[in-house]
């Protein structure tokens, strides 16, 4: 019996492999950055949230916008493409402007988020991966392959 439809969680194999080649260490850190931006935010809110709420609520939205990204990368396609990039676009944004932010008026922010000092305490990352992440989905989707069926 020939495959009709395409499992739903696969991901898109016959699409334009943003997840592929270079894109799949661009899925690899994104896939670090969502556990530990998200563990770190879990953990923050549940335990000292009256301290900086703003700041741990920062790294919960870096945490979500990672986790994004990295679902987006995992499925390939052009829809996937496209969340890929606005979100890498948010991602970059709030990377400057929470960075800009730190440095103007660091006691607005009594604890680091994940983009305090544009990253500095994840080695300047995520101001670079999603610079990154914007060059690589920019590039022209190979056209799919005919695979013969």
């Amino acid at each position: 019996m020939p495959e009709t439809t395409k499992d739903a969680a696969a991901p898109n194999a016959a699409g334009p492999g943003i997840g592929r080649g270079p894109g799949r260490l661009l899925l690899s850190l994104y896939g670090v950055f969502t556990v530990a931006a998200l563990s770190r935010a879990i953990v923050q809110i549940s335990m000292q949230f009256d301290q900086a709420p703003l700041a741990y609520l920062l790294s919960l939205l870096a945490g979500i916008v990672y986790a994004v990204i990295t679902v987006a990368l995992w499925r390939g396609g052009e829809g996937a493409r496209k969340v890929a990039l606005v979100s890498c676009a948010l991602e970059l944004a709030g990377v400057l402007t929470v960075g800009t932010l730190t440095l103007v008026d660091s006691g607005a922010f009594p604890d680091q988020t994940v983009w305090s000092d544009y990253g500095m305490g994840y080695l300047f990352l995520p101001v670079v991966v999603p610079v990154t992440g914007l060059l690589w989905l920019r590039r022209p989707a190979r056209p799919q392959q005919d695979s013969g069926s």
